[in-house]
């Protein structure tokens, strides 16, 4: 990476000679502005409402959209996690612009120079983001197309563009930089863009190769671990032995004698060392650790207790929905406690972050999902005005979800403070990222519903969990920031509302239901940290609701996937269930003993991506052990950008699923945890992938974007749950689906 492409801190620098002056959206908001504004779910501030995707929280077209003599620069505020979404918002971009891919530089994430996007989570990249450059795009086109129509004399409907060329009647040629000079394209985005027939896209619909892709595969520098700047310091941080010890002695002395350490730094409870070379800092690190003790700390439940003590803990309960009169009768009922235990992110590249505090001014490299956010909050911890921080995105090797990426960067700006002028670099451990990451939360979900002649009745569902949302608000949200001697106190907790929903996420059935009564209890006071990973708690939801209608079905003798369409009104939802029924050749009886069949479908939030899917697999009866043999899966995201990288997202959900599902958890007693490597801490193997796995696109040519990232983790685990059953004739209902984790 060069230090004259990514280092100069100044956007002046970066507009000199700009056609376009670069405006956003991101003028400092008073509280009592903030107060009656609203703010979106993910967390940004909602300045044009009637606008469509983000450009409702940055409306100004000249966000998103640069054109000058240099050429386009297209900016999101959203990053690449490797889910390929990058080529395809620069797909959408190009599209509107009706020019080639190539002639777009693409910037992702950056405080200094994109528009404030909040967090790239809950499949909001291409719903959001792409839709914002869907209509900003092609209304700077017609602002060109209408400056070379004025400049001609000539009505613009006469004229067309070609390759960042618009070409008159008279065989007129003006490029887009020299038509930008004509207009002013700071100013607010149109609730109406100009329409584009879905029959004439070139790039939208088609697959391109993936931007990202290239230096992953060639041992290129794709990843902020791959990073090295000159004369960069490499740190590493001493972690307490559990959360809430505290610092009782240490022998810096012994620590800043070793070979090559720079510094060490000690703030409270918070330890660190710098060192010339990463060996150099390993050493100090371990020995650091053996000359370090601690006293306290937090107690830490055993993991059989966990269920028992969710419910027992601090808590607020939310009513969900409460719809219809329950007609306390049903002739077939189904009544069912499901569990979850806490799962871990178990990014395969632990976290890392490089900063550089120079000249009063802090730039922080890191793979977090929300740049903004966390600018904020370290700027906060720090004491420095928000505009001497800089945060850039840089891909990290493992994420999707709250993981260590944030609590890094705090690291590497902490650290950086104190070794002014000189980058630092800063890489956790294994067994930091294990021990340290938020957690996915640990969950209880109770359902009773019931069937009367075949029709869905009363559907009484309660759920017990912990945040799944505790992203970077405030600066004591931090890790680090939370053991200095002035330590920050996080923000409160609280759910994020419905119909995106948190632990509730998903936890209203799409299907028609004569009544609901679904509650969740919040539980505020905790034993672990635990926040956002992929689809939230649509993970058990799922699960569970699917659970029910099937065993609804077998008790009523009803073919599972009939009920289903018979409590669907939404006709892609239909569409999607019947495609995966007719692909898999439902319904099949087993022959073969251990072998079984399970579907399950869900609407992802009820708002977005829909998918069914099926799965045959065979349970050993000696060992319980699973085995996938085939996958089906139709899904529907509305209008699809990118085939190839929209049937990678469902793949990599299924496989990420069945992890989940039949494999993962933490492992911990009063002791600690246990699940520091990855001996402790199973997921799926190779040898483990599904045997086959089908995947249908229900392509919407000219819908809205729904999103496709989290659409299937949640029917692929109640698929998995469901073929079980049908394999062992028995429900298991705690998850992880192994036979050690379910009741005798």
């Amino acid at each position: 990476m060069s230090e004259s492409n990514e280092l100069n801190p100044s956007r002046r620098a970066f507009l000199r000679g700009g056609a376009l002056l670069m405006a956003f959206t991101l003028l400092p908001v008073t509280r009592r502005v903030l107060a009656d504004t609203e703010v979106d779910t993910l967390g940004t501030v909602v300045l044009a409402p009637d606008l469509p995707g983000s450009l409702r929280t940055n409306p100004f077209l000249d966000a998103w959209i640069r054109i000058g003599a240099d050429g386009i620069t297209v900016y999101t505020g959203k990053v690449e996690l490797g889910t390929g979404v990058k080529t395809a918002l620069l797909q959408i971009a190009a599209e509107r612009l009706q020019v080639p891919a190539t002639a777009i530089n693409l910037l992702t994430a950056d405080t200094a120079l994109t528009p404030n996007e909040g967090y790239t989570a809950g499949s909001h990249s291409i719903f959001d983001s792409g839709t914002a450059l869907y209509n900003a795009a092609a209304q700077v086109r017609e602002m060109l197309v209408d400056a070379a129509a004025r400049h001609w004399q000539v009505d613009a409907a006469l004229l067309s563009t070609h390759n960042g060329v618009i070409e008159g009647p008279a065989a007129q040629r003006m490029s887009y930089a020299d038509a930008v000079r004509h207009v002013d394209v700071h100013q607010y985005a149109k609730a109406q863009s100009p329409a584009m027939a879905a029959a004439d896209f070139k790039l939208i619909g088609h697959s391109l190769p993936r931007l990202d892709i290239p230096a992953k595969v060639s041992g290129g520098a794709a990843f902020v671990q791959d990073m090295r700047l000159p004369g960069m310091l490499h740190a590493r941080v001493i972690r307490p032995p559990r959360p809430g010890c505290t610092l009782q002695a240490f022998d810096a002395a012994s620590i800043e004698a070793l070979a090559g350490v720079v510094k060490v730094i000690r703030d409270g409870n918070y330890l660190a060392v710098v060192a010339r070379d990463e060996w150099q800092a390993i050493k100090a690190m371990r020995r650091a650790s053996e000359v370090t003790q601690w006293r306290g700390g937090e107690a830490i439940p055993e993991a059989a207790e966990i269920h028992g003590l969710l419910k027992r803990l601090p808590s607020r309960r939310y009513p969900i929905s409460n719809n219809g009169t329950p007609s306390g009768a049903a002739d077939t009922r189904f009544q069912a406690r499901v569990t979850k235990q806490y799962l871990m992110h178990g990014s395969i590249g632990p976290s890392c972050a490089v900063a550089w505090f120079k000249d009063g001014t802090l730039t922080v490299w890191t793979h977090t999902q929300g740049v903004y956010p966390l600018r904020a909050g370290i700027a906060e911890m720090l004491g420095l005005p928000p505009e001497r921080v800089r945060c850039i995105h840089t891909e990290g090797s493992g994420c999707y979800g709250h993981n260590g990426a944030d609590d890094a960067a705090a690291d590497a700006a902490l650290i950086a403070v104190r070794v002014p002028g000189t980058p630092v670099r800063v890489q956790w451990m294994r067994e930091q990222e294990n021990l340290w990451e938020p957690y996915s939360s640990a969950m209880v979900t109770e359902v009773d519903a019931g069937l009367t002649q075949g029709r869905l009745q009363d559907w009484a569902y309660e759920l017990w969990t912990t945040p799944h949302n505790e992203r970077i608000v405030n600066a004591g949200r931090l890790l680090p920031a939370r053991l200095l001697a002035r330590p920050f106190a996080s923000a409160p907790s609280v759910p994020i509302a419905q119909p995106e929903g948190d632990g509730d996420r998903n936890a209203v059935p799409l299907y028609d239901v004569n009544s609901t009564r679904i509650n969740m209890t919040f539980v505020t006071q905790m034993p672990f940290r635990t926040s956002a990973m992929r689809s939230l708690g649509a993970h058990i939801n799922i699960f569970a609701i699917e659970a029910s209608i099937d065993e609804l079905a077998i008790k009523a003798g009803i073919d599972a996937v009939a009920l289903r369409l018979a409590h669907l009104s939404d006709p892609r939802a239909r569409a999607v269930v019947e495609r995966v029924r007719d692909e898999i050749g439902w319904p099949q009886k087993n022959s073969e003993p251990g072998a079984g069949i399970g579907f399950a479908f869900a609407r992802y939030k009820n708002i977005m991506g829909y998918c069914a899917i099926a799965v045959k697999l065979r349970v050993h009866p000696q060992t319980g052990e699973i085995r996938i043999d085939h996958v089906v899966t139709a899904v529907d995201v509305g209008q699809i950008v990118s085939p190839d990288g929209l049937r990678n997202q469902v793949e990599g959900g299924i496989v990420q699923s069945a992890s989940w599902t039949l494999y993962e958890k933490v492992a911990y007693d009063a002791g600690g945890i246990r699940s520091y490597d990855w001996s402790g801490y199973p997921i799926l193997r190779f040898t483990q992938l599904p045997k086959k796995v089908d995947v249908h696109l229900l392509d919407q040519p000219g819908e809205p974007f729904l999103g496709a990232a989290e659409i299937v983790q949640g029917p692929m685990a109640a698929a998995l749950g469901n073929a079980v059953a049908n394999a062992t004739g028995r429900r298991w209902l705690n998850l992880p689906l192994t036979r050690s984790n379910q009741p005798v």
